[in-house]
């Protein structure tokens, strides 16, 4: 090496001694982004805003702890006007033992729950995950409600049916002594939620006065 080249070299050294020394910044650490999705994202949850009673299947057996469980939640989260009321359908039914008749609560619907509720996002997922239950009843995660008809039939609740026929429809007799017979509506009382229903019965018509809730129009 040359004189002159060590000479440039020793002025770049004194050069880079003189600046001050640059304060060596920490990596930029970037947050984690966790690919996390919402319970509910995705799932189509759609709700009308409306109160209906809906259909909550169970582990055979759970239907009360279940119920118990609802409630408690409803309270510590205070969703008393999301999730109004929980039932577990029952009926009393004679059992005779020893000669002595005795009534004993059996449950109508084994297995369910009914709950009349708002579905949203949260009134959804709260009872979905409720230990016990297994799911809506409906399709995928839209729950389907009962009709009026159906909860009427039910005993869950008192409401008005407006059932679609005329005198001179035919009918179906759904439940009742009289169940699968099919007759012709001969009167209507609809402030009753009644009507007149001309069946053929031994060897005979026979006017018969069912609740709309027994009859299903014929096709």
């Amino acid at each position: 090496m040359s004189e002159t080249d060590i000479l440039e070299k020793t002025e770049q050294e004194d050069l880079m001694a003189e600046q001050p020394e640059q304060e060596e910044k920490p990596a930029e650490v970037k947050p984690e982004h966790k690919n996390i999705a919402s319970p509910l994202e995705g799932e189509g949850i759609r709700g009308d805003g409306q109160a209906r009673w809906y259909v909550v299947h169970t582990y055979s057996g759970h239907e009360n702890k279940v119920k118990v469980n609802i409630e408690k939640m409803v309270e510590t989260r205070d969703m008393h006007d999301v999730i109004l009321d929980i039932i577990v359908p029952e009926e009393d039914r004679i059992e005779v033992k020893n000669g002595q008749k005795r009534v004993k609560k059996r449950k109508m619907f084994p297995g369910y729950v009914i709950i009349k509720m708002i579905v949203n996002n949260e009134s959804w997922y709260l009872v979905r995950n409720t230990q016990g239950v297994t799911g809506f009843v409906g399709q995928g995660s839209d729950p389907i409600p009962l009709t009026p008809e159906e909860v009427a039939r039910m005993g869950i609740e008192k409401t008005d049916i407006d059932l679609d026929v005329e005198i001179g429809d035919t009918v179906r007799v759904i439940s009742g002594p009289f169940e699968t017979m099919m007759g012709e509506v001969t009167e209507i009382n609809p402030d009753k939620q009644v009507l007149t229903v001309k069946i053929s019965a031994f060897g005979r018509d026979t006017p018969v006065e069912l609740e709309f809730t027994q009859v299903d129009k014929m096709l």
